[in-house]
């Protein structure tokens, strides 16, 4: 239904107000409606009205009672029982909520005309539901201002649709104190980052983030997200209890089964990609035009993100996807960049080689973070020939970049997981200086992830259970009943880029994928999709429990395939964008829309793809425990202070 300046998007008959609080309602005091949702004039306004003014959706009014408390049209007699909600939430209150309109209301005259009422969405604080078991489903929506609009019964079903179509517009977050509460946030990301940065789920000291989860990482893994489950459960999955009504629905409407749907996207058939061969050395050369410059680059990228590199191509063409090679750059100034990077990385190196040993005695963020290098260099891919053997150079050479990086990222310095992340790229590249600027490259791409406030991992975390819960609503579901709706076993994946799931030719093959890219920002969130949605049934179907599903994630490493992994993120990605109706914040995580406009500054609202933040100078984490064998190293979040609020 369309006007001058307005749109109908929702309507639905057979809701009344109840303007008794008595347990039983006469006909009298029920008030037969209709409620629809408007787009008018740039807003979205909740319209409800009697029906003999249903017909004019245009008619914004809202009536309040007469703050003197006389209001004739209200019961004269005390409330006595209140069929299922709090005294707060009584139907006879009135509210003040801020006008977003400029017609005026009109003067009570009847109990039918006074109660019409409209508000903006953007004004609406809360959502509250009905208990289950009632003859039929309300809801009672809350404003900003804390006035409560009058409750809404759906006397023929309707809540579900409601809030289907109130989620296109909101993020409507179950509270975790109150599971019939729904929070309500605007629909984009920084909204619902903003709300989890406020949970303080790490501690304050939270340096040694990894190596405290080294001994224990079943249960510490759980203690510590336990917080974040309860919010992401409420947020994005709400409750399954019912309030079904006992009355027979009309043969339009379907019955009323509860509030286990939010979303309302409905993905269409996930689409069949085949990926291509590998770029190989000849089809590189054909892109090498006059001077040595590339060209038809975009071409070339969707190669390397549909196939990959031919093994003898990386050492070149890594140095082009990690950002130190310049893809419009000619060979000559490629040359000379070379030079220059070369001779700034020696100064830095300098730096902390010309340190005595009496120095570093009074300097001890250096020792620090050489012993640390030290002991993590000494267990990084042991078992690739590349670094394997008690005198190999090769852990020379790790030692040395990752020291002369915290020369170059002060703020940053080491933290542990960055030497799995040099690792691969050394092998490849096997030249020193040349190594250190393509690692400096991706650590560009990641140095959020090992930020001591870890904002950055949460709001992956978070992204990644938004794309899951609009993919696999029923695996969340499943996650959720067995307390690892969190996700939480999925950190380590996230925070070095699945290098220890696949086997180390894979990671290779993984990462120049992801370099690319392509298709959008955060395809590593789709990777990380993809594998849940391969072990989906396993999950499912076994019966698992939170300790065997996080067991079983973990056992899934050097079993998976690159190439069948990236297939099916490619796949997700596709069936996404093919959407219509994909929520805003999901746009955002894809890079098909720009950042929603954030409500204030947070330092956890940041553009996609990751901007990480500069840390403050973090002294390493100083731990005394034995080196642990390469494939058990468990890399998990910081365990939450007992005393904080969850």
């Amino acid at each position: 239904m369309e006007g001058a300046g307005y749109r109908v998007v929702f309507e639905k008959g057979g809701v009344y107000l109840h303007t008794s609080a008595k347990k039983y309602q006469d006909r009298d005091s029920l008030i037969a409606g209709v409620i629809r949702v408007v787009e008018k004039d740039n807003d979205v306004l909740l319209h409800w009205a009697p029906v003999e003014e249903a017909g004019d959706s245009t008619q914004i009014l809202f009536s309040k009672k007469d703050s003197s408390g006389g209001d004739s049209c209200a019961s004269e007699e005390e409330p006595t029982f209140d069929p299922g909600y709090e005294p707060d939430w009584a139907v006879i209150s009135t509210v003040r909520p801020q006008l977003c309109h400029s017609e005026p209301t009109r003067e009570p005259s009847c109990p039918q005309g006074s109660w019409a009422f409209s508000v903006s969405l953007g004004e609406l604080k809360s959502i509250r539901r009905s208990k289950p078991g009632l003859s039929w489903a309300y809801l009672v929506l809350v404003t900003q201002a804390g006035g409560s609009l009058p409750a809404l019964h759906f006397h023929r079903g309707g809540t579900r649709a409601l809030l289907r179509v109130l989620s296109r517009y909101l993020l409507l977050a179950s509270s975790p104190q109150d599971s019939r509460l729904y929070l309500v946030f605007p629909h984009d990301s920084s909204a619902l980052s903003n709300s989890f940065h406020h949970l303080q789920l790490f501690d304050q000291d939270s340096s040694n983030v990894v190596s405290r989860f080294l001994q224990d990482p079943y249960s510490t893994t759980f203690s510590s997200f336990s917080r974040v489950t309860n919010f992401f459960r409420g947020a994005l999955q709400p409750q399954p209890e019912g309030a079904a009504s006992d009355l027979p629905p009309p043969p339009d409407d379907e019955p009323e089964p509860g509030f286990e749907v939010i979303s309302c996207v409905e993905l269409g058939p996930r689409p069949t990609v085949e990926r291509g061969p590998p770029v190989t050395e000849e089809e590189w050369a054909r892109h090498v035009g006059p001077e040595g410059r590339l060209q038809q680059v975009p071409e070339l990228k969707n190669r390397i993100f549909s196939g990959g590199l031919s093994p003898s191509l990386r050492r070149e063409a890594w140095k082009f996807l990690l950002g130190y090679l310049s893809w419009e750059g000619t060979a000559e100034e490629h040359k000379a960049h070379i030079r220059k990077k070369t001779d700034e990385y020696f100064r830095m190196k300098l730096q902390w080689k010309s340190v005595s040993p009496e120095q570093e005695r009074r300097n001890s963020l250096l020792h620090g973070y050489r012993s640390l290098i030290e002991r993590d260099v000494s267990r990084t891919d042991r078992t690739n020939k590349f670094y394997e053997g008690p005198e190999n150079p090769g852990l020379g050479l790790l030692n040395d970049i990752l020291l002369t990086y915290c020369m170059y990222h002060f703020d940053l310095g080491y933290v542990q997981g960055m030497s799995d992340l040099l690792s691969p790229i050394l092998y490849v590249i096997q030249n020193e200086v040349d190594a250190f600027w393509c690692f400096c490259g991706f650590m560009e791409l990641v140095q959020g992830n090992f930020e001591e406030s870890q904002e950055t991992m949460k709001r992956q975390l978070g992204r990644l259970l938004l794309l899951l819960r609009v993919l696999d609503p029923l695996l969340c579901d499943f996650l959720d009943s067995q307390d690892s709706g969190s996700l939480c076993f999925c950190f380590r994946w996230l925070l070095i880029w699945f290098k220890r799931e696949f086997p180390f030719p894979d990671v290779l093959r993984l990462w120049e994928v992801l370099w690319t890219g392509l298709p959008g920002p955060n395809l590593h969130l789709l990777v990380a999709c993809a594998i849940l949605d391969m072990e989906r049934d396993t999950l499912m179907l076994s019966g698992f429990g939170s300790n065997e599903i996080l067991k079983h994630i973990n056992e899934l490493t050097m079993k998976l395939s690159v190439e069948d992994v990236l297939t099916r993120a490619e796949a997700l990605h596709r069936q996404l964008t093919a959407c219509p109706e994909l929520p805003h914040n999901v746009q955002e995580i894809l890079g098909l829309a720009p950042p929603a406009e954030p409500h204030s500054p947070s330092p956890t609202a940041s553009p996609l793809p990751l901007s990480p933040t500069r840390a403050p100078p973090t002294p390493p984490p100083s731990t005394d425990t034995a080196p642990q064998p390469d494939s058990s190293l468990e890399i998990l979040p910081e365990e939450e202070d007992e005393g904080a609020d969850s």
